[in-house]
């Protein structure tokens, strides 16, 4: 698999965005992505326990551990790489987590628009 350049949506490079959980569609802790991860799981969000309770409501449960899959579960405060797609469904809901730009691949503007992305931005130091 060909990974895509690693550049986020504000045009510098990738930053990591979890190694505990380890997170991506590569599991490098980084929203890195390739043609390959049809899901896109590009955006660096930020879990809170709305999101959660609303992701789990939607089909996908992302707080049930699933060791099997080497899954621990997820947390209210966890970091972890969203497909673009249901982030953008979370935000359209009202729901969606706060994101780290920085760790966004630009590749998640194909689903979300910036101004979006920028609404929903964590503050950082």
């Amino acid at each position: 698999m060909q990974m895509y350049e690693a550049i986020n949506v504000l045009g510098g490079p990738l930053q990591p965005c979890s190694k505990a959980p380890m997170t991506g569609f590569f599991r490098d802790g980084s929203c890195n992505t390739c043609w390959e991860d049809t899901g896109s799981h590009t955006v660096c969000a930020v879990m809170t326990a709305e999101f959660l309770a609303w992701s789990k409501y939607v089909g996908n449960d992302l707080s049930t551990p699933r060791p099997e899959f080497g899954f621990p579960g997820l947390k209210p405060g966890d970091r972890w790489c969203l497909c673009a797609a249901r982030f953008a469904d979370a935000a359209q809901e009202g729901c969606g987590p706060k994101i780290m730009l920085a760790s966004t691949h630009r590749d998640a503007l194909r689903e979300v628009s910036l101004s979006v992305l920028k609404e929903h931005a964590a503050q950082t130091k």
